[in-house]
């Protein structure tokens, strides 16, 4: 099995089965697991209502309460492990990413070299629309922020859309990613690249939410300014590095060389 798309829902029933049907139109070989947060809209059974006809192409996962972004990404990750899929992709359930970029971070780690691609609003060619002009500035800010404070070379950090190999995964030590909302993604992309991992920021168009509710909110905010602060302090006594055996049973570590592209 080669791709898992992976998407965390909470009260997403006006965009799932949308979102779900736009990517199996593709017809790219994608997988879809669904990881939803008990959504009291009735989510997970309108996911239901899709097995019969996706047989063996679309999973759903329920979780007991809402527990955050991170913990459904991390849930999925060892998912996807499990069964041994080889490219990992996270999307929002909402159209602000696009179904049809999915090609151009698959094709960027599978031809171009990446080991992680992220769909990026900040690199030439990509831009936001429909967002207000104050929550763009408070975007790019914290992106400017996150750079300067962690010095990771990537213009778009706290970017949700991306596409993972599972050499990555398999890598990353996911017991030490401790954030749960979108600083989780910051600090995911910070592990990738203290470990070493080429990766390559792929310029997308970014486009608000028509239907439903944002979940950003004031506690997003604050952890992803006093969040950053504290992964910086933290690296310097967490170990992201998974520890694997390797076939004489001795502890060995995985390297990769140090590079970012944004081109």
């Amino acid at each position: 099995m080669e791709k898992l798309l992976i998407i965390p829902t909470y009260n997403e029933r006006e965009n799932v089965a949308s979102v779900i049907e736009t990517v199996f139109s593709l017809q790219q070989g994608f997988h879809v697991l669904i990881i939803d947060d008990s959504s009291p809209d009735g989510t997970a059974s309108i996911v239901r209502n899709l097995f019969s006809k996706y047989e063996g192409m679309l999973f759903l996962e329920e979780r007991n309460g809402k527990h955050g972004l991170g913990t459904a990404y991390i849930m999925g990750f060892r998912w996807a492990l499990a069964k041994e899929y080889k490219y990992i992709f996270e999307m929002d359930c909402d159209f602000s990413h696009n179904p049809d970029d999915l090609d151009k971070l698959y094709k960027a780690c599978k031809f171009n070299g990446a080991d992680m691609a992220i769909g990026s609003r900040y690199v030439k060619g990509g831009k936001i629309e429909n967002w207000p002009s104050v929550r763009v500035n408070l975007s790019k800010g914290a992106s400017v922020y996150t750079r300067f404070i962690t010095l990771m070379p990537i213009k778009d950090p706290t970017a949700g859309f991306v596409c993972y190999k599972n050499s990555v995964l398999e890598a990353i030590n996911l017991d030490e990613i401790s954030f749960v909302g979108y600083a989780f993604q910051i600090e995911m992309k910070f592990a990738a690249w203290k470990l070493g991992f080429k990766i390559k920021e792929v310029p997308i168009t970014f486009i608000d939410r028509k239907y439903g509710i944002s979940k950003m909110n004031k506690g997003i905010v604050k952890e992803g300014i006093f969040g950053v602060l504290k992964l910086k302090w933290m690296s310097m006594f967490k170990n992201y590095r998974n520890r694997v055996k390797n076939t004489n049973d001795t502890t060995s570590y995985q390297t990769h060389k140090v590079l970012v592209e944004d081109k």
